[in-house]
């Protein structure tokens, strides 16, 4: 329990007996009495110590009022937590004649929210004289009233309401009238004059009396009127209505015209005397006859205006009958009005201390706002229901009587919904129900909870070699769901690119749309595939990232020209091996191998014959490359062959190369040929596949030399055993074959052994020793003579020709 300071000097006795202050927190609630007019800045009560508030928090938890007034009576000290006056109260103004005048406000402090409802009670003073509307009031009464005649008499009005309002009058000292007062059911006084003793106009006609109207306010005030009281002849009889009270019940939304009640008064008197006409009384109030019409000639009460019940439930009518006679006498009555409620305000719906962002980890149970609900109807009508429509998001938290916190109901997703709209829905119990929608719109703030996201896990990017470096050739794209810079994406490859230290960097990426340069041209001749990591990584905090890999594939270009594996060439020409004239067609006379470095159509290669000394000769196997004999060969034919090859890939464009290729025709003696040992090989020509090539072929000539030797020593020892011939030869013995290579005789003979015989030869005979046509090598040739004059079955030796 806490006074208020008096503030005004003149009225500080009073105040003291009058002015406290209650600090009641019950339940989040505060209640403050205080009398209306104190001065600015006059002390109203310490709210941070009756709420047990530390006030060194005041300002960091945002400790305010909080109020839907247009006027702010009030104000707190942030620093001192006291509420103070900060504007003039007038309890008059504020809340008229109510008996209750109440300011309502909300006290909120944030970090974590508290609300306090507070209600501060004006307390009246007695600040207002009782007033007459008129100043003077004329009365008139006919001489043969009888003592006990009441006559109304204006009321006096108090701007203050209680016990400061009028609470009696007084007449001037006379010996014929005084007051009756009656209290109306409202608490109003009113006065009526009395005549106390019989009038004799002729003794008397007319008195001037004083009323004096005063206040129960403490000192009491004071209000004067005059009354002029006119004595008239005789009309002896006032009409009289059949009750002196009506009482009816409607229903407040009557419609305009509707009758209330039709009154009637009668008058004993006859003739004009005993006419009756109806009037309000001078006690009726103007929002009465705002409301309300009464037929003077009929008495029918009927509604003129709109009736409200929520502004007063009972209205008292103050009806009088008038005779029409000279001396006009009057009845006195009242009508009392009693409004039914029916449901016709919707709930109001007051939304405070609204966050219109929250982020989205709120969690569960956050609040956002107070939300408090009224209704003034009354009974069920006013019984209300409140509740979050449809979004499950939030919800309404009960708080106290009537208040609700606005919550999160769950967790929250920018990604999913970044903006809310809350509808709130309030509805009364009355029938039918009536309904408030109040939306509050709520966005909800990102935070970096979703890393960037590949379009795809894998990319695989075809890229042709031979390309431009520093040239774009694709793009990764990252997505990040998030907003601002949390969504901001930048790139970069992770690590080496191809998990090799020597092999140089291959590509590189643009940090902002992912564009992927490359850093130079590739070969796909020494290079066909790599991978790249990338990782796309976000600006938020902390930073979230993906990564993704890309294969690039390096596509083939005819780019390398058909190499010649076999035969060895020099210059772009080679010799071959002589060709036997006895050939027959179809006889190969070598066999083009070729390589390409391309890969597919690009080392698909044919084999085409450009030109030759003679065209008919030979023909040159397409995709085999074989050369074969078309003809049987004549001895026209010149014994030195040029023939002229083209090599060609299937690319495009096609790439080719071509060999010039010699041979010779000889006829049938036995040599050797031997390929110019100037013919160079080029190892840049040779790839792993030739060079395993030559190897297998090197390594069965060279069996197929070792078997031919063996074959002939089994033979040789054969021969020896069988003719029981020594080491002497045939035709002039081991010595013969370099006689006849120094003397080149065109004649040669043949020994036979024992006889020193020679038989002359006229035709030299070539023997030659050869491998498969295929051999890089010398080639050789075993050719035994068959001759039935030959006694010799067998021979010493061999001789070879190697004259070309």
């Amino acid at each position: 329990m806490a006074h208020a300071q008096c503030i005004s000097a003149p009225r500080k006795r009073f105040y003291f007996m009058s002015l406290f202050i209650v600090a009641d927190v019950v339940v989040g609630q505060i209640r403050y009495s205080i009398p209306e007019e104190l001065e600015l800045g006059a002390f109203v009560g310490n709210v941070a110590e009756d709420i047990k508030l530390n006030i060194r928090t005041l300002i960091d938890r945002k400790f305010r009022i909080v109020t839907d007034v247009k006027n702010n009576f009030l104000d707190i000290n942030l620093e001192s937590g006291i509420l103070f006056v900060d504007e003039r109260i007038d309890r008059e103004q504020i809340c008229g004649h109510s008996s209750d005048c109440i300011i309502s406000f909300e006290v909120v402090i944030e970090n974590p929210l508290e609300i306090y409802s507070v209600d501060i009670e004006i307390m009246d003073i007695n600040d207002n004289s009782p007033t007459f509307v008129k100043r003077q009031m004329f009365v008139k009464i006919a001489e043969s009233f009888a003592p006990g005649a009441r006559f109304p008499l204006e009321s006096a009005h108090d701007l203050d309401g209680g016990t400061n309002s009028v609470a009696t009058y007084r007449i001037s000292s006379n010996e014929y009238f005084g007051l009756n007062m009656q209290t109306r059911s409202d608490g109003s006084i009113i006065a009526e004059l009395l005549l106390e003793k019989s009038l004799d106009r002729e003794n008397e006609s007319t008195f001037h009396l004083v009323l004096t109207a005063i206040d129960g306010g403490i000192p009491a005030l004071s209000g004067t009127a005059q009354i002029i009281i006119t004595v008239l002849d005789a009309n002896d009889n006032a009409p009289v209505f059949d009750h002196e009270k009506y009482e009816v019940s409607l229903f407040e939304n009557v419609s305009e015209g509707h009758l209330v009640i039709k009154l009637n008064a009668n008058d004993a008197d006859e003739g004009t005397n005993g006419e009756v006409q109806y009037s309000f009384n001078t006690h009726t109030s103007e929002r009465v006859r705002q409301l309300f019409t009464l037929n003077a000639e009929t008495g029918e009460i009927k509604v003129r205006g709109v009736l409200d019940f929520e502004e007063s439930h009972v209205y008292e009518i103050e009806v009088q009958a008038t005779d029409k006679g000279i001396l006009a006498l009057a009845g006195q009555s009242k009508v009392l009005v009693s409004l039914i409620d029916v449901n016709d305000n919707a709930p109001e719906v007051k939304v405070t201390s609204v966050s219109n962002t929250i982020p989205e980890d709120a969690a569960p149970g956050t609040a956002i706002a107070l939300v408090s609900v009224t209704d003034i109807d009354s009974g069920e009508n006013g019984r209300v229901s409140c509740q979050v429509f449809v979004d499950i998001a939030f919800k309404l938290q009960p708080y106290l009587k009537n208040q609700y916190k606005l919550t999160t109901n769950g967790i929250l997703d920018r990604e999913l919904i970044p903006l809310y709209n809350i509808s709130i829905v309030a509805w009364d119990a009355g029938s039918p129900h009536l309904y408030t929608n109040k939306t509050i719109v709520v966005s909800v703030t990102d935070i970096n909870d979703n890393a960037p996201r590949f379009t795809q896990s894998v990319y695989t990017v075809y890229v042709k070699e031979n390309n431009a470096p520093g040239a774009s050739f694709f793009t990764v794209t990252a997505l990040d769901p998030d907003f601002g810079q949390n969504s901001q994406v930048s790139y970069s490859i992770l690590g080496n690119q191809n998990q090799d230290p020597s092999v140089p960097i291959y590509i590189n990426i643009n940090s902002n749309d992912g564009i992927m340069y490359a850093l130079r041209s590739f070969d796909y001749e020494d290079l066909k595939s790599f991978q790249v990591h990338i990782q796309a990584k976000d600006n938020g905090i902390p930073k979230l990232s993906s990564s993704t890999t890309v294969t690039v594939i390096i596509l083939d270009q005819n780019d390398n020209i058909p190499v010649i594996i076999s035969p060895l060439t020099w210059n772009g020409s080679t010799t071959l091996r002589m060709v036997p004239q006895t050939a027959n067609p179809g006889y190969l006379v070598t066999k083009i191998i070729a390589s390409d470095a391309d890969s597919g159509q690009n080392a698909r290669l044919f084999f085409k014959l450009l030109g030759a000394t003679d065209t008919s000769l030979v023909n040159v196997g397409l995709h085999s490359g074989e050369i074969k004999l078309a003809r049987t060969l004549s001895d026209q034919d010149l014994t030195t062959q040029n023939l002229n090859i083209l090599v060609k890939d299937n690319g495009e464009p096609s790439l080719s190369t071509t060999v010039s290729m010699f041979f010779s025709i000889m006829s049938n003696v036995n040599q050797t040929f031997t390929e110019p040992s100037h013919l160079g090989m080029k190892t840049e020509y040779f790839s792993d596949f030739n060079l395993y090539l030559i190897i297998i072929l090197g390594t069965i000539s060279f069996i197929f030399l070792v078997t031919i030797i063996i074959l002939f020593v089994v033979k040789f020892q054969q021969g020896r055993s069988v003719h029981g011939y020594n080491s002497g030869t045939c035709c002039g013995g081991a010595n013969s074959l370099d006689s006849y290579n120094q003397r080149h005789a065109p004649k040669e003979c043949m020994n036979y052994l024992g006889d020193g015989q020679t038989i002359p030869v006229h035709d030299r005979q070539h023997y030659m020793m050869y491998l498969p046509p295929n051999s890089p090598t010398t080639d050789f040739l075993f050719i035994k003579p068959h001759d039935a004059t030959l006694p010799c079955s067998d021979f010493k030796g061999t001789t070879a020709d190697t004259s070309k």
